[in-house]
């Protein structure tokens, strides 16, 4: 039985720090083949559209928002938010993705070339969505991201029902904390904003992120994500929105 998530080759392309510029976005170029991204992540970088420079901008916030699993905050009236949804994991990858890449949403930024990139990734086992059902079995909310051990690269959320997309984040903060690997294990969120602060999310600057990444990576990846994909195996990798 192939091994997930599946090995790849060596990347094509490198990314080397310490020739970054002082600025969140530091190189444009490379491609989004599956070995350059793991590269990317493992390197602290991750790719981005910038409105109409190609082929790709990578960007390495100077000011990196991160969630420590331990420091997640749950108010009450999440707690209860919980207790109302379902959650999944990677049975809607694709249903997922298509919503967070909604040219409707404001600030819209994934690409169709960025969708195809991270459905590669998730057929291969590395990309993988924790998903919100309510109670008609309706998707309303959901994450998809990157593991590479302990570290889970988020790239983007969404809700279509109040607190859904927080309940997936408690969720994803839950399969984390499956060991006591935990404080090793961490959520990239790129930028920290005033809705994610209130979450517990907190800013390190790039070098100490950088420092991090080592042991992160190396630490094992959270038993929920060391399984093969839904879509890999046959059966119904996205439902009805």
């Amino acid at each position: 039985m192939e091994a997930v998530p599946v090995p790849l080759p060596p990347p094509r392309w490198g990314f080397d720090p310490t020739g970054w510029p002082r600025d969140d976005a530091v190189a444009v170029g490379a491609d989004l083949e599956p070995a350059t991204l793991l590269a990317a992540y493992r390197a602290g970088v991750f790719p981005m559209p910038l409105d109409d420079v190609t082929p790709m901008v990578w960007w390495s916030p100077l000011r990196r928002g991160v969630l420590r699993p331990g420091q997640l905050r749950v108010s009450r009236s999440l707690r209860q938010a919980v207790g109302r949804f379902e959650t999944r994991v990677d049975t809607a990858f694709g249903a997922v993705l298509r919503a967070c890449a909604d040219p409707r949403r404001p600030g819209a930024w994934i690409s169709e070339d960025v969708r195809h990139a991270y459905e590669r990734l998730h057929a291969l086992g590395w990309a993988h969505s924790v998903e919100t059902w309510d109670g008609d079995g309706r998707l309303v909310g959901g994450l998809y991201g990157v593991a590479i051990g302990g570290l889970f690269a988020g790239e983007s959320m969404f809700h279509h029902a109040r607190d859904a997309s927080k309940v997936a984040l408690v969720r994803l903060v839950e399969l984390l904390t499956d060991t006591d690997a935990g404080q090793a294990r961490l959520v990239d969120v790129q930028w920290q904003t005033p809705h994610l602060a209130s979450l517990g999310v907190e800013e390190v600057d790039r070098d100490a992120y950088l420092l991090l990444l080592p042991t992160i990576v190396e630490t094992p990846l959270p038993r929920a994500f060391d399984v093969e994909p839904a879509s890999r195996r046959g059966q119904p990798a996205d439902r009805p929105n």
